[in-house]
C-alpha cells in the first residue's frame, strides 16, 4: 500500500497531519530567533593586552612574545598575527576550519593562565574573545546633553540608565561609546612640596595608607555584639584632601600635613582616548547587543519602547536618541517573505484556475503552500537555525517550488476524473501513476540544492542553513504531494468542463 493509498483510505489522519505540520508551524515561526546573519562563529580568537604607559618594544618584548609563545603549542593553529601600539596589544588567533571554537578558547585562556607567572604584575587581565557578526550590536542609542559636562552624563549611564536596557529580555550586553571611568586626580603643587620637605612618594604612600578600609572585626560583651566598620575610604573630593601625610621620606612627621595642603583634588575623569559624538556634540552611545538565538527585530522593538517610556524621566537638558538600527533590514526581508507568500498564492490560484477550469482544484494546490513552508518551520527550529537572509532567501525560492509536485499529481488525477472515474478511484490511480515522476523530479530538485549545505570555509558554514532549509521544504512538498493532496482530491475534488 502506497502512502496516497493509505491518507486516501484514513482521511481522518490526513488531515489530523495537515493540521499537525499548520499549526506546529506557527507555533515555531513565533519562537525562531530573527536575525540578520546565520549564528556562525568565525575559526578566530582574539586576545586584547593592555599595560599602560608601556612602549610597543617594551610590549612587543615582554608581554606579546611571551603570550605567542604560550599559545603556538595549541593543536589547530593556522596562523598568528599581532598588533602593537602605545600600551596595548591585539593578538589574533585563526585556528582550521575543523576546530571546535569553544574549545580553542578555552585552551587560549588555559595557556594564559599558565604564563601568568612570567607577564608583568600590573598589566591587565588579557581579555580573550572569539569573533561571531551576531555579537555586533544591532542598535545604538547617544544620550547628549547641551549644559552638562561629560562626567555628569557619564554618571547618569552607569547609575541609572544602561541598567534599564540590560534588564531587556533578549538583551545580551551594553557597549558603552566614549565611555570614560571616573578618576580622582591629585594636581601636585611642586612649590608647597619644596616648601615641608616633601616628595610625590610621600602623597602617594599617604594615598595607599590612609585611603582605605579594611575589616575591623566586632566588639563582644556578655550581652550584646557589635559588627566595627572603620570608615577609611574619602567618600568625596573634599574629604580626599583632608588625608594625612603621616611620612615624610619613611620617617614620621610630627605635626600633622594634609593632603589639600600640596595639591589639588578633582573629581575627573580618566584620560580621554576615544570620544563619541551625535550631530557634533559630546555624547555616550549605548550599544545594544543581543543575546545569541533570540529575535533581534522583537528585542529592538522593546528597546524602542523603552526609550520613550525613560523620555519624561530623563533630565530635561539630556537628550535619549536612536542612532542606528540594522533590524530594519531583517524585519523588511521578513515582511518582504510574508508578501512573497500571499503574492505566489493569489499568482498560483490564477494559474491553476486558468488551466484547470476548477476552483476546487485551485483550493487544493493552495493549501499545499502553507503545509510545506510552515512545516519547514518546524525544522528550521528544531535545528536551532534563524530567519536571517540565508533562510529566508531559502523559502522564498521554496515558494515557487513546493507545489510543483501537487500540481503534478492533482493533473492527473483531474484526467482520470474526466474520463468518467469514481472520485476515490481517481485519486488512487492519478496518484500511484504519479508518484516515481514526482519522486524523481523531487530527488533532482534536493540534487541541486543540497550540496551547497556541504560547502566548506566559511562561506560554506553561511550557505549551510541556505541548502538544509530549501531542501527540506522541498521534501516536505513531496510528502505533501503524495499524502495529502491525493486525500483532499478524493474528498471534494469538482470536474467540468474546461471553459478556460
Amino acid at each position: 500500500m502506497s502512502l496516497s493509498d493509505l491518507s486516501i483510505k484514513n482521511p481522518v489522519f490526513a488531515w489530523m497531519l495537515m493540521g499537525a505540520l499548520i499549526l506546529f508551524g506557527i507555533i515555531s515561526y513565533g519562537r525562531i530567533g530573527v536575525s540578520q546573519l546565520p549564528d556562525v562563529d568565525f575559526p578566530v580568537v582574539s586576545i586584547n593586552l593592555t599595560w599602560e604607559g608601556a612602549a610597543p618594544e617594551v610590549m612587543e618584548s615582554d608581554v606579546v612574545d611571551v603570550i605567542e609563545d604560550a599559545v603556538m603549542s595549541i593543536d589547530g593553529i593556522k596562523d598568528v598575527s599581532s598588533s602593537i601600539r602605545q600600551g596595548s596589544a591585539n593578538v589574533t588567533i585563526e585556528f582550521d576550519l575543523d576546530k571546535d571554537i569553544d574549545i580553542a578558547t578555552q585552551d587560549v585562556r588555559t595557556r594564559i593562565d599558565q604564563a601568568k607567572r612570567v607577564l608583568p604584575k600590573d598589566m591587565d587581565p588579557a581579555v580573550v574573545t572569539k569573533v561571531n557578526p551576531e555579537d555586533h550590536p544591532i542598535m545604538f542609542l547617544a544620550i547628549s546633553s547641551d549644559e552638562r559636562p561629560l562626567r555628569d552624563i557619564i554618571a547618569y549611564v552607569q547609575d541609572h540608565l544602561k541598567d534599564q536596557f540590560t534588564s531587556i529580555k533578549g538583551v545580551g550586553d551594553i557597549f558603552l561609546g566614549g565611555y570614560v571611568d571616573r578618576n580622582l586626580r591629585i594636581w601636585v603643587d611642586a612649590k608647597k612640596l619644596d616648601a615641608l620637605q616633601l616628595t610625590v612618594d610621600d602623597v602617594i604612600n599617604a594615598v595607599a595608607q590612609e585611603h582605605g578600609e579594611v575589616p575591623a572585626g566586632r566588639i563582644e560583651t556578655s550581652t550584646n555584639e557589635y559588627n566595627v566598620r572603620v570608615m577609611g575610604e574619602a567618600p568625596t573630593a573634599k574629604d580626599f584632601s583632608n588625608l594625612l601625610i603621616p611620612k615624610r621620606g619613611g620617617h614620621p612627621i610630627h605635626r600633622p600635613i594634609y593632603i589639600g595642603e600640596v595639591a589639588t583634588v578633582e573629581d575627573g575623569l580618566a584620560d580621554i582616548r576615544r570620544i563619541s559624538r551625535s550631530n557634533g556634540k559630546p555624547c555616550i552611545g549605548l550599544g545594544i547587543r543581543k543575546q545569541r538565538g533570540s529575535n533581534e527585530v522583537e528585542v529592538a522593538h522593546k528597546v524602542l519602547k523603552r526609550v520613550e517610556e525613560l523620555k519624561p524621566s530623563i533630565p530635561k537638558d539630556m537628550t535619549l536618541a536612536v542612532r542606528y538600527d540594522r533590524t530594519k533590514f531583517s524585519e523588511d526581508s521578513i515582511n518582504e517573505l510574508i508578501f512573497t507568500l500571499i503574492l505566489s498564492a493569489i499568482v498560483t490560484s490564477l494559474v491553476c484556475w486558468i488551466f484547470l477550469g476548477s476552483w476546487s482544484a485551485t483550493l487544493n494546490i493552495l493549501l499545499a503552500i502553507p503545509t510545506s513552508v510552515l512545516g519547514t518551520f518546524i525544522v528550521v527550529y528544531f535545528l536551532g537555525f534563524t530567519l536571517n537572509t540565508f533562510t529566508v532567501l531559502g523559502l522564498s525560492l521554496a515558494i515557487g517550488i513546493v507545489v510543483d509536485d501537487a500540481i503534478m499529481v492533482l493533473e492527473n488525477i483531474v484526467r482520470y476524473r474526466e474520463h468518467g472515474i469514481e472520485q476515490i478511484e481517481a485519486a488512487r490511480r492519478g496518484a500511484r501513476q504519479i508518484t516515481f515522476a514526482a519522486l524523481a523530479a523531487t530527488i533532482a530538485l534536493i540534487a541541486i540544492f543540497l550540496p551547497v549545505a556541504f560547502m566548506t570555509g566559511i562561506i560554506g558554514k553561511f550557505f549551510f542553513q541556505f541548502g538544509v532549509t530549501i531542501s527540506v521544504a522541498v521534501a516536505l512538498s513531496l510528502l505533501e504531494a503524495l499524502t495529502l493532496a491525493p486525500m483532499r482530491c478524493s474528498q471534494f475534488l469538482k470536474v467540468g468542463d474546461r471553459i478556460t
